[in-house]
């Protein structure tokens, strides 16, 4: 997830290169997808269930739905609900790690090794320590790898009206019981 304008495009412009190129590259595979998030739609279910739970963080973090590309990347704001990282580079790199954990892609591994200048910077102005770092993206691996999660199957749009924790359960979430420091 990224802050974006009004415009739903990311505020950093590297970032809308990279979303853009994403886009590019799924509509030469043919993996582009109808937008999947209706935010309005979202907002209107009940406090506790996914969709709600979804629509909350992104304007708790003042962020719009990814609505373009492909479904892995629609999805991607939902895998910070279910697994509770937060949207920092730590907690981008949280999902990665817990991605990788759950099932192998490359794209995955691509994108975290992408999040390590990020993680360095955000490390410098933190109260983190390196190890602490590497602990987060162990237990996020190993949560991950302990879940039956996959990101290809998963199918969001089937559970916006389920509670989040009953979402979590059917696809072998555990809480993330991992010290934020």
């Amino acid at each position: 997830m990224q802050p974006v304008s009004s415009q739903s495009q990311p505020a950093n412009p590297k970032l809308a290169y990279f979303f853009d190129l994403i886009d590019r590259l799924s509509d030469t595979l043919g993996t582009s997808i109808p937008p999947l998030v209706n935010i309005d739609q979202l907002r209107s279910l009940p406090p506790g269930t996914l969709g709600r739970a979804w629509a909350d963080s992104l304007d708790q973090h003042h962020l719009q739905p990814f609505t373009t590309g492909s479904r892995r990347k629609q999805i991607h704001d939902g895998i910070h609900v279910l697994t509770g990282y937060g949207t920092d580079p730590i907690g981008e790199a949280e999902v990665q790690a817990f991605l990788l954990g759950a099932k192998f892609h490359l794209a995955n591994a691509l994108l975290g090794l992408g999040l390590l200048r990020p993680l360095r910077q955000q490390l410098q102005h933190s109260h983190l320590s390196r190890e602490q770092v590497r602990l987060r993206l162990r237990q996020a691996y190993q949560r991950g790898y302990h879940s039956q999660f996959d990101v290809d199957s998963w199918q969001p749009e089937l559970m916006w009206s389920l509670p989040l924790s009953q979402v979590q359960s059917l696809v072998g979430i555990q809480p993330d019981c991992s010290p934020k420091s």
